[in-house]
């Protein structure tokens, strides 16, 4: 019987097993749901079962950068606590986990994503000896805690240009960016390394979503417009001047999620689109922002409140 990705799902759900161990368990039991999952616990490998209804919103964003600077890394593995972060098994496996990412280039974690692709992260061999997925099963058998590799992002370049990453306060804020040039020989310029890092730094703390305004989707520049828009004749003004206005509404909103629209970090005389410009005028090369990468551990995870005394005293309180 063919085991289907949702039937993975499934099982991986109620159980909190590894994914390889969920498709062994439904292949060694043609498919047969309930009867997998008493196989698991025969194994031992659904004790981690109420381990996979917590919150993992701590953990660590990692990088990695080949010594050519032509494929770089950006991953998050998340966990419950930073006592478990800030261990050495557990930074040791983002660092290696990067790594492995860089070299074995695969392009899903798994097949449960929607649209994954293979080779997927957690299928593929690890340290030589068994799968990522396995790997992170006795991650979580070992410290008592949810862990979860959640996202990666991987550039590599095969003409000119560079990778360049920033990791930020010990791992919460992370970034990847890559620069494509005419110059391939411009790699190792002080200038040209200067900008890539600035870069990275301005993704960093700017938080931009795109790198220039053609990237912006148009349902999201209609949307803002129609909201700018109702927003000015609310306020009373004529027609005419709220379309100056909605215009005007816009142009900021470019500036705050458009990379190349930014003032930059270190002299808001200067946008990133003129800097990016003045460094390649000076180095006699034309560069360009391919694309970037930016992860803040546990963001948009709901963090788990334990301080149950405050808690209760803030309810008292109302």
């Amino acid at each position: 019987m063919e085991i289907s990705a949702s039937m993975v799902k499934e099982l991986r759900e109620r159980t909190g097993a590894g994914i390889m161990d969920c498709k062994k368990a439904l292949g060694e039991t043609n498919g047969d749901l309930e009867k997998a999952i008493e196989f698991l616990r025969e194994k031992g490998l659904a004790s981690a079962a109420k381990k996979a209804t917590r919150v993992a919103a701590d953990g660590l964003v990692g990088s990695f950068i080949s010594a050519d600077r032509k494929s770089g890394v950006l991953v998050e593995v998340n966990c419950e606590t930073d006592f478990v972060a800030k261990t050495n098994d557990f930074q040791d496996f983002v660092t290696e986990l990067a790594e492995h990412i860089a070299i074995n280039a695969p392009q899903s974690l798994s097949p449960e994503e929607e649209g994954a692709e293979a080779p997927y992260l957690m299928e593929q061999s690890f340290k030589d000896q068994q799968t990522v997925g396995d790997y992170v099963t006795q991650m979580v058998a070992s410290t008592g805690e949810k862990i979860t590799i959640r996202r990666f992002a991987r550039y590599e370049i095969n003409n000119g240009g560079l990778v360049q990453d920033y990791i930020h306060m010990n791992g919460k804020i992370g970034v990847l960016i890559e620069l494509s040039l005419d110059h391939s020989d411009l790699n190792e310029n002080e200038d040209l390394l200067t900008l890539a890092k600035d870069l990275a730094m301005q993704v960093a703390a700017a938080k931009p979503e795109y790198v220039r305004k053609d990237e912006v989707p148009q349902e999201v520049i209609e949307q803002e417009k129609h909201i700018y828009k109702a927003q000015a004749i609310n306020e009373g003004k004529p027609e005419a001047i709220a379309e100056k206005i909605t215009l005007g509404r816009l142009g900021k909103l470019y500036k705050e999620i458009c990379l190349e629209e930014q003032p930059f970090i270190k002299d808001d005389q200067l946008t990133i689109a003129k800097l990016v410009s003045e460094t390649g005028k000076k180095l006699g090369a034309q560069i360009k922002i391919k694309h970037f990468a930016r992860y803040e551990k546990g963001e948009g995870i709901q963090k788990r409140n334990e301080d149950f005394a405050s808690e209760v005293m803030s309810q008292m309180k109302l």
